[in-house]
């Protein structure tokens, strides 16, 4: 080790007093015979058992980090590190420890920002990973950042990564939890930062230790967080068969019901399914308004000025919603008891006129919720 390290080696810990030793051990092993100054930082989150008597009797620097969470532990071990660039790895003794030196290596040739150790395309020993995360979760995962986000990774979730600080220091990490591995990539990626993989793998753990990853929330905060980063895709998309269903379902207000060679469109299943479609779409398009106000300004003119609206024609727009809606219901009514409260039969209008108005409230009452978020949510850095 050195004074003034090139390199940080930061293990998260958190009750690992049966694999930490091997992996200190594995990590000098490779760094040594290189030649890189280097220093090793056990990041611990609240160990009970001897894991931080074990660091320190190793040598290593010990940050104690208060905030629970895989990544509040890299964060706190992160911003302690005095190397350029900082390394980590779980400290289960999983990872290809060994490797850490040509990752280093790897960073430096290249001048990039963030080097990965691949398990994708290096060797995974029989046991290593649940077949449900390797054929499954992670390629899903790494292939949605690499359409979302212009990457070309080949494993989101190696846990095995070489950092430069001050990169990291401008990516604005705020992940307390696991998803701070998909936070990490996207805000790299988003800010053109150059990312190189090398070949690496993954060991099983040892016998009966229990894992600090929750397969279904971890993987669906992995997604939510990935999703949340792509406002425009709920806001283009969500638009798209809102306008697309809307227009249908006047065509099909105007037309009735139309035969088409073997096909007979526009009658009322056709009109619930456009019902559907334009309510959805609403939905979504709303849901991207709203993972605007902590992201980036939108491109689409609109909705800069429905998120921009003017509150007292929001009031205004809720009003009309609402008399429309309470028309709708007092006409249905007076129908139906000049038929003597017998059966209607005012289906197709009904649902053409549910469909306008049900897209409109749902967009009113969604922009209420975005202009109540604006005044909770600070505005993006």
């Amino acid at each position: 080790m050195n004074s003034s390290p090139a390199l940080t080696f930061v293990f998260p810990c958190l009750n690992e007093e049966r694999t930490l030793e091997a992996c200190i051990t594995a990590v000098r092993a490779s760094l040594e015979p290189s030649g890189i100054p280097y220093e090793i930082v056990v990041a611990d989150n609240g160990s009970t058992d001897r894991s931080r008597e074990i660091a320190t009797t190793l040598g290593c620097r010990l940050v104690p980090v208060a905030a629970r969470g895989y990544g509040a532990a890299l964060k706190g071990g992160i911003e302690a590190a005095a190397g350029t660039y900082v390394m980590f790895a779980d400290s289960d003794s999983t990872y290809l420890y060994e490797n850490a030196a040509e990752l280093y290596q790897e960073a430096v040739k290249h001048d990039a920002g963030m080097a990965i150790a691949s398990r994708m395309i290096g060797k995974i020993e029989p046991g290593a990973m649940p077949p449900l995360h390797r054929y499954l979760g992670t390629p899903v995962l790494t292939t949605l950042i690499n359409r979302l986000f212009r990457g070309k990774l080949t494993d989101c979730n190696s846990g095995f990564r070489c950092i430069r600080k001050a990169d990291f220091q401008r990516w604005d990490v705020r992940s307390d939890g696991m998803e701070f591995a998909s936070e990490l990539l996207i805000k790299a990626l988003k800010a053109d930062t150059k990312t190189v993989e090398i070949p690496s793998g993954l060991r099983p753990g040892p016998a009966g230790r229990v894992a600090h990853l929750r397969t279904w929330r971890d993987g669906m905060r992995h997604l939510l967080f990935i999703l949340s980063e792509k406002p425009s895709l709920f806001e283009k998309s969500g638009l798209a068969l809102a306008l697309v269903a809307t227009l249908l379902q006047l065509i099909a207000r105007i037309t009735g019901p139309v035969g088409i060679g073997p096909f007979h469109v526009f009658d009322l299943h056709s009109q619930a399914l456009l019902l559907l479609g334009g309510i959805l779409g609403t939905q979504l398009y709303v849901f991207g308004c709203s993972l605007f106000l902590r992201t980036a300004d939108p491109q689409l003119k609109v909705t800069r000025k429905l998120i921009t609206m003017d509150e007292g024609n929001l009031f205004f727009l809720l009003l009309a919603v609402l008399a429309s809606c309470i028309a709708l219901g007092a006409g249905l009514f007076i129908t139906w008891s000049r038929s003597g409260f017998a059966g209607l039969h005012q289906t197709n209008d009904l649902l053409a006129a549910v469909h306008f108005l049900g897209v409109a409230a749902t967009l009113s009452v969604g922009l209420l919720a975005v202009h109540t978020l604006k005044k909770a949510i600070p505005a993006p850095r």
